[in-house]
């Protein structure tokens, strides 16, 4: 892996859809930054979601791939909001390989009449209500998961996010989000800070380490809506502005795309667990339809061709 630093690291995260992982070379902290460009507006015009169910998905996405980089780990990173608001259903499904998908369920009228009396500065609230959110590490069938569960409190999901990463992984850690459409196309950014575990290094004492987090969270505090949403502005660029006087060291990017694990194959297998009378039921003019509720996808299929259903006990007994 190479790296940057200081003026150097201006030079990288140049374009789109990345992660950029970085680290102070004169304190204790490391973090990431989020680009999201044609990844995320792909995710979210897939669906004529209205804006402010749009712009609370991005958010989602662009935590899921910043928060899994905490994480050492070979598979899904999943955050799941389930509330009783006007968006009952928020995923955002994260991989290793950078590939994101997300969907989003909500009462339409409800949505409406939030975004009439919503204040911009708290969405939350308005349109999630009460609820939680869950945190999954998924690591395949064979390995065990991890899951971490918080309240939905707080004006943003970002405060979320940082419940969970004080209550779950016991980080003292700090994310700023932000999603926007610039010229009709959705984009998104994120910082996220660290504080490394453990004693300070080379004789730094815990105050010289506290010193130094406070002033990194003034830092991410100042950076700009417009600085984070830049395409002109590269990753290395922005993190040169804000850390250069802590020494930051920039390392290689990781890519980010938009990519949902959909096909026939597990569409069929969907199917496969419906009754028969069930999937009659389903069919119109022939046709079984089968819709992905995260990429939008339209699978048909001939009901007479679907793989035999292996029958229930019950179905056996008759």
């Amino acid at each position: 892996m190479t790296n940057e630093t200081t003026a150097a690291a201006a030079n990288m995260g140049d374009g789109d859809d990345l992660i950029l992982p970085f680290k102070f070379d004169g304190a204790d902290i490391r973090g990431r930054l989020a680009r999201l460009g044609p990844a995320l507006d792909t995710v979210l015009k897939a669906h004529d979601y209205p804006d402010a169910v749009a712009q609370l998905l991005g958010e989602a996405l662009i935590l899921s791939a910043t928060i899994a980089g905490t994480f050492k780990f070979d598979g899904r990173f999943v955050l799941q909001a389930s509330t009783d608001g006007p968006i009952s259903l928020l995923i955002a499904d994260f991989t290793t390989d950078g590939s994101l998908r997300g969907y989003a369920r909500f009462d339409a009228e409800a949505v409406a009449q939030a975004e009439k009396d919503m204040a911009i500065s708290a969405p939350v609230p308005r349109l999630m209500g009460a609820g939680h959110l869950a945190f999954t590490v998924d690591q395949g069938a064979d390995m065990e998961s991890y899951q971490g569960v918080v309240a939905v409190e707080g004006a943003t999901l970002a405060d979320c996010a940082h419940e969970y990463l004080r209550q779950s992984e016991q980080l003292a850690a700090a994310v700023r989000v932000e999603v926007g459409k610039v010229e009709g196309n959705w984009r998104g950014g994120a910082i996220m800070l660290e504080q490394l575990a453990g004693a300070p290094a080379d004789g730094r004492t815990e105050e010289d380490a506290e010193d130094d987090w406070r002033r990194a969270l003034a830092l991410l505090g100042s950076v700009k809506s417009e600085e984070v949403l830049d395409s002109d502005l590269s990753g290395g660029a922005l993190l040169y502005r804000l850390f250069n006087e802590d020494g930051v060291r920039v390392y290689d990017p990781a890519t980010l795309q938009a990519k949902c694990r959909c096909s026939a194959e597990r569409m069929e297998t969907v199917l496969a667990s419906f009754s028969e009378e069930d999937l009659q039921s389903m069919v119109v003019d022939g046709q079984i339809t089968a819709t992905c509720e995260f990429c939008n996808a339209v699978y048909n299929f001939d009901p007479d061709n679907l793989p035999e259903r292996e029958e229930t006990g019950d179905e056996k007994n008759g």
